[in-house]
């Protein structure tokens, strides 16, 4: 079977359509292009702003007219991880997906499911003829992923609605009122090249085959961090050997916990046996530390050819050090929410760049908008000390949960009526875009839900089936409330 001949068959129709149009964040223009085409074929008004969001209006089922409007929101962009063993070109090839039990998986990718589920709901809604709605704008938002882009730089009165639906949650049963802001860190060492020591041995040590995820909403879970592994391993061998750091490369994105790291290092030829003795018992330690949470880490060392450039000694140091000392994981749990991560940062991404630079990448997230810049700032006075340069972006804003909306109580008694049970009412320590519609709408009432999602922002994504026709029957049935 394939994904298209699920139930409910619309939704995974548009699913499976969605998963053959490339969508790298700031790459959108085809999958833009896909939703235009939709919205002609459909005969329905469509239209774009400037930094390149779409919006599809569909009018209400007649007598429902008089009705509050409602907005169903999803974003365009998915996260293009990989596992290191797979040839796939996010710009250029479909997502191969396959069904295991009750699960949708994709080959050695991401599946996109965040957050090509939520655009699939939102079309099956705008070409089904059977629905009782409001008037329906859907709201395809631009690079979510990457910086929130497309909810930053939404046009002033863009949408009208008074409703706002978020389909980019990941827990079927759950209905979010609240997510957490962000700020990103980043921080910029330069260097002088220096060549490669005589007498010393080029070897490669890696880290591989951690779980990772989501930064945000995986960050309690405790999984490895490739990064902070590497750089432990690394400091202890400054401190035992005559080391020199030549290449390092950890990590793609500021919102995924790093999976694979890896780096060059030079030491005597004469200690080449003690570091791989050293290595091994690591190996050993790490295993046992995550035996829970990333059973299949690897560390592994390798001989390799010597380059002909290596990092000097003093900013290698510096960096090896700051990248142990730096904060990850997380930082203050919520009093107000049990359960709920109030405070985190994931150390993302360390890239060797041009002109003799290496740039590390860090997010930082809070639910309380003064301790987000506070552990934004102790990331930023950690590398200033090692002697980076660090910048911050803008940030953005989180979403204050409102018990007492209207749309929360819609929500809740059509989930009850559907399943007789309550939904939970959760906030979330991750980013939605609902914080920055807010600021531009600050009459919305918003709440965002989804089905059960898992492993988002690695290959290991996937989507529950059942949870989909759950989601599905929800999202209609709230929409036919509201045009009550």
């Amino acid at each position: 079977m394939k994904i298209k001949d699920l139930k409910p068959q619309l939704i995974w129709r548009y699913f499976d359509e969605i998963t053959q149009v490339p969508r790298p964040s700031k790459k959108e223009e085809k999958i833009r292009a896909y939703l235009l085409d939709f919205a002609d074929k459909h005969h329905l008004a469509a239209r774009t702003d400037a930094i390149g969001n779409v919006l599809i209006s569909k009018p209400a089922t007649p007598g429902c007219e008089g009705k509050p409007g409602v907005v169903l929101q999803s974003h365009m962009d998915m996260v293009c991880e990989k596992n290191a063993d797979v040839a796939h070109d996010f710009e250029k090839d479909p997502i191969e997906t396959y069904i295991d039990g009750e699960w949708v998986r994709a080959r050695g990718t991401t599946l996109g499911a965040d957050n090509g589920i939520g655009m699939a709901a939102a079309l099956a809604v705008l070409a089904s003829d059977d629905l009782v709605h409001p008037a329906i704008e859907a709201l395809f938002t631009v690079d979510e992923e990457t910086g929130l882009t497309g909810a930053f730089n939404m046009e002033e009165g863009f949408i009208t609605g008074k409703y706002l639906l978020n389909l980019d949650s990941e827990d079927e049963a759950e209905v979010f009122i609240g997510c957490a802001g962000g700020i990103d860190t980043t921080s910029t060492f330069t260097y002088t090249a220096v060549p490669f020591p005589a007498g010393h041995v080029a070897l490669r040590i890696s880290v591989s085959k951690l779980q990772g995820g989501h930064s945000g909403s995986d960050i309690n879970a405790g999984r490895g961090n490739a990064n902070k592994i590497l750089s432990r391993f690394l400091c202890s061998c400054l401190a035992k050997y005559d080391m020199q750091l030549c290449a390092i490369d950890g990590g793609n994105l500021r919102n995924a916990i790093p999976r694979e790291a890896w780096a060059i290092i030079a030491v005597p030829a004469d200690s080449k046996e003690a570091v791989r003795v050293d290595l091994n018992i690591f190996q050993s330690v790490v295993e046992s530390e995550l035996a829970d949470t990333d059973p299949a880490v690897t560390v592994a060392l390798s001989s390799c050819d010597a380059p002909a450039e290596c990092i000097d000694k003093k900013t290698a140091v510096a960096l090896l050090r700051a990248l142990y000392a730096c904060p990850h994981g997380v930082i203050g749990m919520s009093r107000d929410m049990p359960g709920l991560v109030e405070t985190s940062t994931n150390l993302a991404s360390v890239k060797m760049k041009e002109n003799h630079t290496i740039v590390v990448a860090t997010s930082q997230r809070s639910s309380v908008e003064s301790l987000k810049r506070d552990i934004a700032g102790q990331v930023e006075n950690l590398f200033a000390l090692a002697g980076a340069v660090p910048t911050h972006s803008d940030g953005y804003p989180g979403w204050k949960p409102n018990l007492k909306s209207l749309l929360l109580d819609v929500a809740v008694k059509a989930y009850e009526e559907l399943y007789g049970i309550t939904p939970a009412v959760k906030a979330i320590h991750a980013g939605l875009e609902c914080g920055l519609f807010l600021t531009k709408n600050p009459d919305l009432h918003m709440i965002s839900f989804g089905p059960t999602l898992r492993g988002v922002h690695s290959p290991d994504e996937k989507m529950h089936i059942p949870a989909v026709e759950k989601f599905w029957n929800h999202l209609t049935l709230i929409l036919k409330k509201l045009a009550q």
